[in-house]
């Protein structure tokens, strides 16, 4: 008979590494798991290097079976995601374990217990670390790799996570699309005439002033989004962090502001699929990695549309179909000849019939689990 589950906290770094480490073995032999950045991993978990933990806290804890690593866990409070949605959540994050349920359901059992003792009663998940960055349980999909910041799972985990009584909360879904399928006359048809009926000029980023380019991001994110599910504002220090990641991953004619008669009216951001390329590296910058990445992104192919924002006052006059047009037509420019666009809440029935009129499909759907605890 198998010996029991014991789950301990994380409390020093070797544990954290450990914890950080423990998917090369969960994933060995899957080609379609990308392994991470490992300094990313580390920045991401760093209490006091990730903005994120100003407002937040974590606790990690793995899972042992015969002195065997078996599994890993976080369990997570975002005050400002409690204080926007006037809700009393906690989160489960960076969920790993082997195919087999008395593990997960210790690993559950211990983030619900920690969550409940800091006053919460909801426990929500999976995000790393938070709804703005990496979240969703992969429920389809599982044979093809997942692309940048997308997160990617074993078919059994969704088996695991209901096993505990976790259940659907939100779905999210990933459209995809090739340039085989061309740009629709109708998207072409009312981008030019927005353009020309509301005086709409397009314009990519600076990233000279990316400072205050991040300022008019933060603006447009907050009002835009602020009224979708999971929605929590960002922080100065929270875009200032994810700024450093946007100087090295984007091409600045593929971060796009629209405005209206010289007013800021909107942003969209699409980044290279670095995916691609870190699929050489095995999460290792050094001794070569960097070199390799270097290399292979350069025949990247694959774009991911990761924001599309409209301020309240400029929504629904067609702003979606200009930037729709201008990322078409720039990404293909560039050599990138298919895209993913993700995530779309499954209520977002505008930005949904875009997509699909566009000739976009679903091709990925990303799950958000909730339980009262």
């Amino acid at each position: 008979m198998p010996g029991s589950v014991e789950v301990v906290p994380v409390t020093n770094r070797r544990q954290l590494e450990t914890f950080i480490r423990l998917p090369w073995k969960i994933y060995k032999g899957d080609p379609n798991w990308v392994p991470p950045l490992l300094v990313e991993q580390r920045t991401t978990l760093d209490t006091k290097k990730n903005p994120f933990f100003l407002h937040s806290k974590i606790q990690n804890y793995l899972a042992f079976r015969n002195g065997d690593l078996v599994g890993r866990i976080s369990a997570i409070i975002d005050d400002n995601y409690n204080d926007f949605q006037q809700q009393n959540s906690g989160f489960f994050g960076f969920f790993e374990a082997i195919n087999d349920m008395a593990v997960s359901r210790a690993l559950f059992s211990e983030a619900a217990k920690w969550i409940r003792q800091q006053g919460m009663d909801r426990m929500l998940g999976p995000t790393n670390p938070s709804t703005n960055t990496v979240l969703g349980l992969l429920i389809d999909g599982f044979d093809i790799p997942a692309v940048l910041q997308m997160p990617y799972n074993p078919a059994y985990y969704v088996d695991l996570v209901e096993d505990f009584g976790l259940t659907k909360a939100h779905d999210l879904y990933a459209y995809y699309m090739e340039d085989i399928v061309p740009i629709s006359d109708k998207i072409q048809r009312v981008a030019e005439l927005v353009r020309k009926r509301k005086n709409v000029t397009v314009r990519p980023v600076n990233m000279k002033k990316l400072k205050e380019e991040i300022q008019l991001i933060k603006s447009v994110y907050n009002d835009a989004w602020e009224r979708n599910w999971g929605f929590v504002p960002w922080t100065d220090e929270e875009l200032e962090y994810m700024a450093a990641d946007l100087k090295m991953a984007a091409i600045p004619d593929l971060v796009l502001f629209a405005y209206v008669d010289g007013e800021l009216a909107g942003w969209s951001l699409a980044l290279p699929d670095l995916n691609q390329a870190m699929r050489h590296i095995n999460g290792r910058l050094f001794p070569f990695g960097l070199l390799k990445l270097l290399w292979y992104s350069k025949k990247t192919d694959m774009l991911r549309v990761l924001n599309l924002g409209v301020r309240k006052k400029f929504q629904g006059m067609g702003l979606d179909a200009v930037f729709y047009y201008e990322t078409y037509t720039r990404g293909n420019k560039h050599g990138f000849h298919r895209g993913e666009f993700s995530w779309i809440l499954e209520d977002n029935h505008p930005m949904r019939n875009a997509m699909e009129n566009w000739g976009a499909k679903i091709y990925k759907t990303y799950r958000l689990y909730g339980q009262d605890i």
